[in-house]
Order: structure tokens, then sequence, then C-alpha cells
């Protein structure tokens, strides 16, 4: 079901063979959907955050995928597998933090097997297939995320989120907000504060925008106005998204998450984590072996385009954090909510 009131484009789009991204770098003051015409397009397109968020650059990166092997349909089998091989490689550059990109780009390889009598032009239509698929399950388990965290939600709840974990993170209704716009749906009265998110504004560029358009009553608030927020008791209820979720539990979500996380322990608030199964990264023991991504000095240096620090000052710019599976109450997935212990709930329900 598409979101109420809001005229925005979809996150990205395949219509006429090819991959169209809403690039979210502009918004919210440019409405501008792209056209990806090659595999180093799809590339930047997700390292430079024109698509982000999890489950989103997991669809963008099998539709990347077949991007990258338009130009290879003509192949012979064995010669479109080599080469799918390594433009699935090179797609899995573009971010390393989140496990979703990675996720797609295997299964769509994946979906290949036991084809090898097909040729280039028949593997390719495959592919396309495949990606469509993982498309429409990414919508249906934003729905279905939404009505497994609808429950948290009471009438006049207010509820604070990090980052964007909404529609523009995903081809759905969002995994973090998926709660939220059932609850509108519902007439369950709610009031949310967006954290703008540091140091690209992420909560106040895009989850502010998409609520505010929605009709959600939604407050922007900077990063550190959130304790004070808490303490006068304005918040009943944390949810947050992810980008990566160890087997124990632990979350690798976008910078701040984890001062969230505790914050909202020391105000006895509810912290909970929206994702999808793809998200569960259960090869990975614990949230120590997450790679985090380092990016631009710049992004920090600059507020917009004024430079806001020294020249030449010394910049650490992790994009993401990892919040310790002890802080967190629990896990809103498709399947339901999961409480701890959550390893074992993990190996039960996903493995």
């Amino acid at each position: 079901m598409p979101l109420p009131t809001t005229a925005l484009p979809p996150t990205l789009e395949w219509r006429d063979d090819a991959l169209h991204l809403l690039d979210q770098t502009l918004l919210p003051n440019e409405i501008v959907v792209e056209r990806q015409h090659d595999a180093q397009q799809v590339w930047h397109a997700i390292h430079q955050l024109k698509v982000r968020g999890a489950p989103a650059i997991g669809v963008a990166g099998a539709y990347g995928l077949c991007v990258a092997m338009q130009p290879h349909r003509a192949l012979p089998a064995a010669a479109f597998r080599d080469k799918l091989g390594e433009q699935a490689a090179y797609l899995d550059s573009s971010r390393p933090t989140a496990v979703n990109l990675h996720w797609a780009l295997q299964r769509m390889q994946a979906s290949l097997g036991g084809r090898d009598d097909a040729g280039g032009e028949a593997l390719y239509q495959a592919l396309v297939d495949e990606a469509q698929a993982i498309h429409a399950e990414d919508v249906a388990l934003c729905e279905g995320i939404g009505r497994h965290g609808l429950p948290l939600i009471r009438p006049g709840c207010g509820v604070l989120t990090h980052c964007n974990a909404g529609a523009l993170a995903t081809t759905g209704i969002g995994t973090a907000t998926a709660p939220m716009y059932l609850a509108q749906r519902a007439g369950i009265p709610l009031r949310v504060y967006a954290d703008e998110t540091r140091p690209l504004l992420q909560g106040a560029r895009l989850t502010s925008f998409e609520l505010q358009r929605s009709g959600i009553d939604v407050t922007l608030i900077t990063d550190n106005m959130a304790a004070a927020t808490m303490q006068r008791g304005l918040v009943d209820l944390v949810i947050v998204g992810t980008d990566r979720v160890a087997a124990n539990g632990d979350v690798a979500n976008k910078i701040g998450t984890l001062g969230v996380a505790i914050l909202a322990r020391h105000f006895g608030i509810p912290f909970y984590v929206a994702c999808p199964s793809s998200t569960l990264d259960l090869a990975t023991p614990d949230g120590q072996r997450i790679v985090i991504e380092e990016r631009g000095a710049e992004e920090v240096t600059s507020f917009g385009l004024r430079r806001t620090a020294p020249e030449g000052m010394q910049v650490r710019n992790p994009a993401f954090d990892v919040t310790p599976h002890a802080l967190v109450s629990g896990f809103i997935t498709e399947r339901g909510l999961i409480e701890p212990p959550f390893d074992r709930q993990f190996a039960a329900l996903f493995s």
C-alpha cells in the first residue's frame, strides 16, 4: 500500500529495462530521478548515498547487477557467469557495512544455479526476474515489520528515531517507520521526534521530510537534544533501523545510535530495532567483527556548502557505530517481535 498523501517518486524503480533512482542527496530541496546507465554509475550512486538504507541498497544492488550485465547478454553461459562474478564483487565494494547489499548480490548469483544450458540472454532475464522478486519481497517485509511493531505504539505515544529507516531507505513503508505508518492508517495518534543525524542530516533531510509529507506529527531535534527530550518525558519508545545485526544481537546502525541506546537505558525507555531478516548476519558472531565504513573528512568539516572547521584539521568520520545487544529491548522483524536471548531466537527463526 502506498504512503498516505505523499507525492514522492518511489525510492527506486525498474522500468523500460532500466534502473531509476531517486537522488536522495538532493532532498528535500530537489526531487530528481536519475536513470542508471552502467555499473560505475550504480556504484557511485550507492557510495555517494544517492540511494541509501540497507534494504534499498540491497534492491538497488540487485537491479544494478542487471544493469552491469546488459552489455554481456550475448556471452555464452560460462563467460556470462565469470563476468557476473566480477560485476557483483565490484558493486559489493561500494559500501561494506550494510549486509543487504552483499546478501542481494549473492542471491542474484545463486539464482542462476542449474542453468548451464542457457545462453547469456536467458541468464540475463533470469537475473531481472530475481531482482524483481527481491524488490517485491522488500515491500512485503516492510508491511510485516509494521504489523508486528504496531502493538508497541499506544495512543499519544512519543517515538524517537535516529537517521532514516523510513520509506526512503526501503522500497516499501520503511522499517523503523513501518509501525508509525500503520498506526497512522489505524487512526492511532502519535508524535515522532526525529534526530537530525549529523554529519549528513538524514533525519533532518529525509525522515522529517517524508513523515511530514505523510501527515504524521513529527518534530525535528538536533542530535544533542535527545537527552533533554527524554528527560522531559516526551519519549515513550525508541525505534531505529539497522544496517547489520550480528548473531548475538549487536547492531550496526548510523553513527549516534549507540548514544541514543545508552540514553534510552538511562531513562528506562524501550529501545527497539526494526529490521528484515535480510539484515541479519548470522555468520558474524558479534559486533566487533563488523567492518565499519569510514567516510570522507569533508562531511565533518563542512555544514552544507560552508566550511565549519579549520583547514588541515584531523577528522574521524565512521559512518556507523555498534550498539551492544544488552541495550536492545527487542527486534521488530517480519516474523514477529524477538526478545532476548537474541542468539537463540535468531538461530531458531532465521537459520
